[in-house]
């Protein structure tokens, strides 16, 4: 199959999942013609990596992901193995610069053009050693690791009278993850920031290389922990695919019913923390105390707060009996009264809203140039939600037959992401409903065995947007390359322009209402 007339031959991967085709560009003119085809087609960059292939092909290869209404493809290029570079992405779809630098750091292929600032790495290694080339451990100093020795970055400076610099982080004052916030400001409106990144970086790509699938599905679980079952779901799907298997119909339940909660248990963490960051700590509390006992009931059902180690290859490890179910209906019940109570009272208390409407606003021509997914996208009014039926495209089960409401509002500012997380709450409820009473009979788990050379892509639709996970297995049927995506590599921008025109005691208020991962875009 070719798509846009691109001298580029698809085939459909084999899977349970939604519509993914993978191709292979014969050149980088070719990768790079699709990819403007992509974009004219109102398609979005939804991922992209590079992988060492000297074993097996003597080449290296850089894979891209395009995502569209029907659809995700990926379309992979080889390189040679000498002075691998390829075309920059970057003036098509801009969500491709950070990527393209985290690949040149990681994996040694390089754009022609672009940005070429290093993204990952921070000094912790020279700049001609890459950690997931297959010879990486033999140059590491024989294994001795190399001093760390922090660089200078170069960050867009803004001049003008008046106009000067605040540097925020890496070293925040809350418990949060690590990041440089560079502001440049005129009084306290803010004119420009620049993120950097990276200092969540702990190497999990490599940690998948080798491992048999099992242990491969334990990581995945562990690459972001407010995305457990999300992570997990796209792993395993990702191997499905690449070993032809196919979950029983009740594992699919069960591993939306999981997906669910770690929907609910997120939104309803981020309201009370957009209340707090407004100085309404009544929200904070309340939020708080609901999201502890939505995580309680996970413990005493699923034997752990985030549902780790429950969505494996093949299904799930573990079943619910009919008192389980009937527990989490009746917690859906409770905290469906709760939520609609403290959204009314969110809409009317004059001093919160004041704080969130037009602050952090972003439009839907941003969000669509920069590949937006999730609670950031459909808050500018786009409907992109993998779980829903759109135009020419029919979800995966079991979301078929769930009739998913998406959640959207034009607004684009903090008030708009609160009431689309408000909106997802009272839907993921009432899914979580109807899989509880309407699970099927089945076995809840089927062997994946693993296919020596397999390949998959899996896609699902996290609490924070499109969640990605690539998979190949070498010549013995072991994890070869393992690439995870979190949507917050495409929303991380997002943030940059949402701050512009605002001040800067709003910055928190704007970064909580996008709650981004930094780990997730760290590998």
């Amino acid at each position: 199959m070719r798509f846009f007339g691109e001298p580029i031959e698809f085939e459909k991967q084999a899977g349970i999942g939604g519509p993914v085709w993978l191709g292979r560009a014969e050149s980088g003119e070719a990768l790079q013609a699709f990819a403007v085809a992509a974009h004219r087609a109102d398609g979005r960059l939804a991922a992209l990596w590079g992988s060492d292939e000297r074993r097996r092909s003597g080449c290296f290869r850089v894979h891209c992901v395009f995502g569209f209404m029907a659809g995700h493809i990926r379309v992979s290029l080889d390189l040679p193995a000498e002075h691998p570079v390829y075309p920059d992405l970057s003036g098509i779809f801009p969500a491709a610069s950070r990527m393209q630098r985290a690949t040149r750091d990681l994996v040694g292929i390089a754009t022609a053009g672009g940005d070429q600032r290093p993204w990952l790495r921070h000094g912790a290694w020279p700049a001609d050693w890459y950690p997931l080339r297959h010879d990486a451990a033999q140059l590491a100093n024989a294994g001795a690791g190399f001093p760390n020795a922090p660089s200078d970055y170069d960050f867009v400076p803004v001049g003008g009278e008046g106009a000067h610099e605040i540097p925020v982080g890496p070293i925040h004052a809350g418990i949060i993850e690590p990041g440089h916030f560079r502001f440049s400001v005129i009084g306290e409106r803010v004119l420009r920031l620049e993120q950097r990144l990276g200092y969540q970086h702990k190497g999990v790509e490599k940690l998948f290389v080798g491992r048999n699938l099992a242990e491969g599905a334990r990581l995945a679980g562990r690459v972001s922990g407010d995305s457990t079952c999300a992570y997990a779901w796209a792993y395993a799907s990702a191997v499905e695919a690449a070993c032809g298997a196919s979950p029983p119909p009740r594992a699919l339940g069960l591993r939306a019913l999981m997906l669910e909660r770690e929907r609910v248990a997120n939104h309803l963490g981020d309201l009370g923390a957009l209340g707090n960051d407004a100085a309404l700590a009544f929200g904070f509390s309340q939020f708080m105390r609901l999201k502890e006992d939505w995580l309680r009931l996970n413990a005493k059902l699923f034997g752990q707060r985030f549902m780790m180690d429950r969505i494996v290859p093949g299904g799930t490890t573990l079943d619910l009996e009919a008192p389980a179910l009937r527990a989490i209906v009746e917690q859906c019940e409770a905290v469906g009264r709760e939520v609609k109570a403290l959204g009314k009272i969110y809409d009317e208390h004059a001093g919160l809203q004041d704080r969130f409407l037009t602050t952090g606003a972003i439009d839907a021509d941003l969000a669509r140039e920069l590949s937006l997914t999730g609670v950031a996208a459909r808050a500018t009014g786009l409907i992109l939600d993998a779980r829903a039926h759109r135009q020419g495209y029919t979800p995966p089960p079991p979301w078929a037959m769930l009739g998913v409401r998406p959640a959207t509002d034009e607004r684009g500012d903090v008030a708009a992401r609160a009431a689309v997380r408000f909106a997802e709450i009272v839907e993921s409820l009432r899914l979580l409903r109807e899989l509880a009473v309407g699970l099927p009979d089945s076995e809840v788990c089927v062997e994946a065995p693993p296919q020596p050379g397999g390949d998959g892509l899996g896609v699902i639709e996290g609490w924070r947007g499109e969640v990605l996970v690539g998979v190949a297995l070498d010549g013995e049927g072991r994890l070869a390359r393992v690439h995870p995506h979190d949507p917050s590599w495409q929303a991380w921008p997002a943030l940059e322009h949402a701050v512009m025109r605002d001040i800067v005691p709003d910055f928190p208020l704007i970064n909580k209402s996008f709650n981004l991962s930094y780990s997730g875009a760290d590998l």
